[in-house]
C-alpha cells in the first residue's frame, strides 16, 4: 500500500524529460503554436453555443457579470500553474504535479478525471457543432433527422420523436481523433488557422454589433444564471508545454476572457429577449 503514495522525485522527473528517442515526445510547437492552443480553448462553445442560449432563456444581461466572475476564476487558475510550472517545469499538468506531491494514486485519479474532463468537453463542443452543421444544410433545403441529430435522452417536443444517435458530432470527434494521431505539428496548424477564424468572428461581432446596442434590452438585468465557463486555455496550454521546441516558459493570458465580455454585451443588446426568460430551469 506504501507504493501508492509514493512521490516521484523531481529530480527524476527532469532526467526523464531530457530523454530523447523513440519512448520521447519530439518537441515541435513553439510559443504561437502554445499561445494559439490556449486561445483556441478559451474561445470554444461557451461564447458561440451557449452565450446566447443562457442570455435568451436564463441569465439575460447578467451573462456579463457570469463571465466576468468566470475570468476573475481563470487568472487565478492561470497564477497557480503558473506557480506550479516554476517549481516542477514539466509537462503534465495536475498530473505531474499530483505525482510529484502526492503520490502515485493521487496521480492516477487526477489523471483520469482529466480524461474524463475532456471527453466530456470534447462531446459538448462536438454537440454544437453538429447544430451548426444542421442550421449549414437547412441553407441548401436539407436537413438531418432528429432522430440521427440527437441522443436517445432527448426528445423533440413538436413531434415526439426520440434520438438515436448524434451522427455528425460522431463524425467530428472522428475526424478530430484522426488529425490528431496523425501528428501535433498538423493539429497545431489546424487549431491555429481555426484560432484566427474565431478571433475575426468575435472582433467582427463586436466591432459591427457595437452599433446596434439598445439600452432598453438591459432591463431587467438579473433574472437568474446557468452559465459557467472553465480555465481550460491554462491547462491545455500547461500539457503541452513538454512538445514546445524551446525550454522557456511562456504565459498564457486570460485576457481573452474580455472577448466573452464585448461578445455576450453585443449579443444581450442586439435584440430583445424572449418572451418569459428567466422563469426557472
Amino acid at each position: 500500500m506504501g507504493n501508492l503514495f509514493a512521490t516521484k522525485p523531481i529530480d527524476k522527473l527532469m532526467e526523464e524529460s531530457r530523454d530523447v528517442g523513440e519512448h520521447s515526445l519530439k518537441r515541435s510547437l513553439g510559443p504561437v503554436n502554445l499561445i494559439a492552443l490556449g486561445i483556441g480553448a478559451i474561445i470554444g462553445a461557451g461564447l458561440f453555443v451557449r452565450t446566447a442560449a443562457a442570455i435568451a432563456d436564463r441569465a439575460g444581461p447578467s451573462v456579463v457579470l457570469a463571465f466576468m466572475v468566470a475570468g476573475l476564476g481563470c487568472a487565478f487558475a492561470g497564477l497557480c500553474y503558473a506557480e506550479f510550472a516554476s517549481m516542477i517545469p514539466l509537462a503534465g499538468s495536475a498530473y505531474t504535479y499530483s505525482y510529484a506531491t502526492m503520490g502515485e494514486f493521487v496521480a492516477w485519479i487526477i489523471g483520469w478525471d482529466l480524461i474524463l474532463e475532456y471527453a466530456v468537453a470534447a462531446a459538448t463542443v462536438a454537440i454544437a457543432w453538429s447544430e451548426y452543421a444542421n442550421r449549414v444544410l437547412e441553407w441548401f433545403g436539407m436537413r438531418i433527422p432528429y432522430q440521427w441529430s440527437h441522443s436517445p435522452f432527448q426528445k423533440a417536443a413538436e413531434t415526439g420523436a426520440h434520438g438515436i444517435m448524434n451522427v455528425p458530432a460522431v463524425l467530428i470527434l472522428l475526424l478530430l481523433t484522426l488529425l490528431l494521431i496523425r501528428g501535433t505539428k498538423e493539429s497545431a496548424l489546424v487549431n491555429g488557422l481555426i484560432v484566427v477564424l474565431k478571433t475575426c468572428i468575435v472582433l467582427l461581432v463586436i466591432t459591427i454589433g457595437w452599433g446596434f446596442i439598445n439600452p432598453a434590452n438591459h432591463t431587467p438585468f438579473i433574472p437568474a444564471a446557468t452559465i459557467y465557463t472553465t480555465p481550460q486555455g491554462v491547462r491545455r496550454f500547461d500539457c503541452r508545454s513538454r512538445g514546445e521546441k524551446s525550454k522557456a516558459r511562456h504565459a498564457d493570458w486570460n485576457s481573452w476572457v474580455a472577448r466573452y465580455l464585448h461578445g455576450s454585451l453585443c449579443l444581450v443588446c442586439l435584440r430583445p429577449q424572449r418572451p418569459g426568460y428567466g422563469r426557472g430551469f
